[in-house]
């Protein structure tokens, strides 16, 4: 289950390198690593798919993506630094780690995941 999990951690990673792509590519090999990163992230989502719950998986994938691209515009590219995206980010990957916490408990008591 573990291994499930980290492939869904590593197409989280490379959704936020495709995203920052999609905003601040300006050459062809820029926008073709663009597109590498988004084959490799939907290569990833997709295996973890076929042995987790396709609606946990992606929500945990969307909320890991949506944390790292805001903590990356802020941290790398200058982006507005606020308590409250912070508060709203924290809130958001508490949400992704119960989820993650359930599915694993669903799958210890026989269930499918």
């Amino acid at each position: 289950m573990y291994k499930e999990w980290l492939k869904v951690f590593i197409a989280a990673i490379f959704e936020v390198i495709w995203v920052i792509g999609l905003k601040h590519a300006d050459s062809v090999l820029e926008w073709s690593g663009t597109f590498v990163a988004i084959v490799i992230s939907f290569y990833f989502l997709i295996m973890s798919g076929q042995k987790l719950p396709a609606g946990t998986s992606y929500a945990v994938f969307v909320g890991l993506g949506t944390a790292g691209t805001v903590s990356m515009e802020m941290l790398v590219f200058g982006g507005e630094f606020h308590l409250g995206k912070i508060l709203l980010i924290v809130l958001l990957l508490v949400g992704v780690i119960g989820l993650k916490i359930t599915t694993d408990q669903h799958a210890d008591k026989g269930g499918e995941a």
